[in-house]
């Protein structure tokens, strides 16, 4: 094992065992210690994932799922090849108007060291951030469709890296159906099949 996968692994068993947050829902979400050149970063898992102890495991992770599938990786592989980290690693809990609560601004905060140490540990090329919220923890962002689409080269956390946007893939969300947002989807899954961080998951040529 390098020190490099140590250090991973042993911030994971740090990472699950976290209680900063008093109002989010245990356990902690996380998905493979894998050394990966790509990090997805979520929004905060829903009630099913902590059940069945990964993220993106239900209905909106079966549609993103697709998405990738459709430029190369399915989802085991995926799973086992990327990064996959939250902007909140536990259920917020419901929303008593309906959905689940977003999670306050106290604990993003808190949950933000993580992020940052994963960042540092694993150097991405390529950041891959899904649903609004994740994407507003490193652009400025009003509507969708001003970020998803393109490429953004920033520094994230100390670190120069790609950013490559993607909608939230809910079915309470008409967004990715319906255009534009539709064929903004498909030029940033054409734009992350194009990225050699993603031909370097797939094993071919950069």
């Amino acid at each position: 094992m390098s020190d490099q996968q140590h250090l991973l692994q042993q911030h994971r068993q740090a990472l699950l065992a976290c209680t900063r947050c008093p109002a989010m829902i245990r356990p902690v979400v996380s998905g493979k210690p894998v050394l990966s050149p790509v990090l997805l970063i979520g929004q905060a898992p829903g009630d099913k994932e902590g059940v069945l102890g990964k993220p993106f495991a239900w209905t909106a992770g079966k549609t993103m799922f697709k998405w990738f599938a459709q430029i190369g990786l399915d989802e085991a592989t995926f799973r086992e090849r990327v990064y996959m980290a939250a902007v909140c690693r536990c259920f917020p809990g419901k929303n008593p108007k309906g959905g689940d609560r977003v999670p306050n601004p106290q604990e993003i905060q808190q949950c933000a060291s993580w992020l940052q140490a994963e960042v540092e540990l694993l150097q991405p090329k390529l950041i891959i951030p899904v649903g609004k919220l994740a994407i507003q923890q490193m652009l400025e962002v009003d509507k969708l469709s001003e970020v998803i689409g393109g490429l953004h080269r920033l520094n994230f956390h100390g670190h120069d890296t790609d950013v490559i946007p993607l909608p939230h893939p809910s079915g309470a969300s008409t967004w990715h159906r319906t255009e534009p947002g539709a064929g903004l989807l498909e030029a940033a899954l054409a734009t992350i099949q194009a990225h050699a961080a993603w031909r370097q998951m797939l094993g071919r040529p950069t």
